[in-house]
């Protein structure tokens, strides 16, 4: 009953979604590598299948600018036919996972991490796609991609008008246009995409002009575009390399889906989004996209937002956006063969552009100087390794600054009288910060006057309490004393020791 009475809300809504996700399907389809045909299956599946019964309704899921960079190099190292197997069981994983409802484990990752991955795979996909936007193939890595630019640049200008030279055009021209109609878009045509508007004014001028460019490849029928898993397939997954692909892949693939789903829970009052539910409802869509052999498949923050800002209230808006590009492909292919492939890959650069956001450095400025260090980090060395070493990097970094902020433990003793100190503790005062202690402790004059506050330590352990009580002991035998004042922020346990005051 709820389907039918939002769902003429959700049809206009479904209109913008598949606006969005047109190009976009196909220009992450190409910058991963793969047939443009890839991408729309997948985007089709997304809608058609998982829209049904995802646990986030108003997210839309489909192929991810997020996991180009992995499926580029599993394609390139691999082949195209390893892509289906790998892709079946990060799926299956992810179905498991949901139904043993770990689907909260998924999200625990530092915002740090994630935002230099975003950060990482952006400036790869700006890197391999500047090459598209010249008819070029892209290299093989990040850094090949940055060293052969300039070469390829030079190439492209020695030639007047040459193809290349012309589709670098188009594909400054696609930028141009995205970024003035997101910039001055009037409010009556809102709901169409920068992205669209750059990709059809590219078309019909390259075919106005008639310009030699490479355009889009689609097979007369999509069934042709379908690569059936094979047995010698799923026998390829004996390779440990393609067993650490699925995993990296379905990490990756749940993380962004599940932040997505929270991203999109703040965007609207609608219900909330299940999480199992929706990882489990993610697995099933990859499982079915590597069957196929089509491209991996996430929730995308980029299409979801469009739906909620669209008006969305449910489930049926992702439906009917994966049935209009089954019928777009079905009933009108020549019209995508018509759409330049620099255009393509111009989009992508855009939308890779956007992934380096400058205000998540500054947000995570707010916190210190680590997790701008762990950002820097993640993103660098996927450029100038993987994505799976950058993540592991970033996961390596944080666990480090987590180990160090729970063994910091700042000390100073300040003079407040003739015979008395203070004694001022900050951080996590536990058996590491021991030598630390003694020597400070080592320092104080006989028939001295201790008091310390535990209002600023936010935990001790026994060892660092039996360093104290000692202390005290002895300082109380010389006429001194140790006085211990809990503070309010710290209420636990000291390991089976009652704190009391040593007098």
């Amino acid at each position: 009953m709820n389907l039918f009475r939002t769902l003429p809300r959700d049809a206009l809504a479904s209109v913008v979604v598949f606006l969005v996700a047109l190009p976009l399907c196909m220009g992450i389809a190409i910058a991963s590598g793969m047939p443009p045909a890839k991408g729309l299956i997948t985007g089709i599946i997304g809608g058609l299948v998982v829209g049904f019964i995802a646990g986030a309704p108003l997210q839309v899921s489909g192929p991810a600018a997020g996991l180009a960079v992995l499926v580029f190099e599993l394609v390139r190292t691999h082949g195209m036919t390893a892509l289906g197997p790998v892709l079946l069981l990060a799926g299956l994983i992810q179905l498991v996972a949901g139904t043993l409802r770990l689907g909260g484990w998924f999200r625990v990752t530092a915002p740090a991490v994630v935002y230099g991955m975003l950060a990482g795979i952006g400036i790869l996909i700006v890197l391999s796609q500047v090459h598209v936007m010249l008819d070029a193939a892209p290299k093989a890595s990040g850094l090949d991609n940055l060293l052969a630019f300039p070469g390829a640049v030079r190439d492209a200008l020695r030639l007047l008008g040459s193809n290349a030279m012309i589709a670098g055009a188009i594909g400054l021209g696609t930028i141009v246009s995205i970024w003035l109609w997101e910039r001055f878009r009037p409010a009556p045509l809102r709901f169409l995409p920068g992205a669209l508007v750059g990709v059809m004014l590219a078309t019909l001028a390259s075919l106005w002009l008639t310009l030699p460019v490479k355009r889009v490849e689609l097979p007369a029928n999509l069934g042709d575009a379908i690569d059936w898993i094979t047995p010698q397939g799923l026998a390829s997954l004996a390779d440990p390399q393609l067993l650490i692909a699925a995993l990296a892949l379905a990490f990756i693939a749940s993380a962004e889906t599940l932040l997505s789903a929270a991203a999109v829970d703040r965007m609207h009052d609608g219900p909330r989004a299940r999480f199992n539910r929706e990882l489990s409802a993610q697995g099933i869509g990859n499982i079915l996209c590597g069957a196929v052999g089509a491209l991996p498949m996430t929730g995308v923050i980029v299409r979801s937002s469009a739906n909620v800002q669209a008006g969305a209230r449910g489930r049926a808006s992702t439906i009917l956006h994966g049935a209009w590009l089954l019928a777009l492909v079905a009933l009108l292919p020549g019209v995508l063969q018509s759409i330049p492939v620099a255009s393509l890959g111009a989009v992508l650069v855009y939308t890779g552009c956007k992934l380096v956001d400058p205000k998540a450095m500054r947000n995570l400025g707010q916190y210190g100087r680590a997790p701008v260090f762990i950002y820097a980090a993640t993103a660098l060395c996927i450029v100038f390794t993987d994505l799976l070493t950058g993540v592991l990097v970033g996961f390596a970094l944080t666990l480090l600054k987590l180990v160090w902020s729970a063994s910091h433990l700042r000390v100073k003793l300040v003079p407040t009288g003739p015979n008395s100190a203070e004694l001022r503790m900050s951080g996590a005062a536990t058996f590491l910060r021991v030598p630390q202690l003694a020597k400070l402790l080592a320092s104080v004059e006989p028939g001295t006057r201790l008091h310390l506050s535990l209002a600023r330590v936010s935990y001790i352990d026994h060892a660092c309490m039996e360093l104290l009580e000692d202390w005290g002991r002895s300082a109380r035998a010389q006429g001194g004393g140790l006085e211990i004042v809990e503070g309010a922020a710290l209420k636990r346990r000291v390991e089976g020791r009652q704190r009391t005051a040593l007098a």
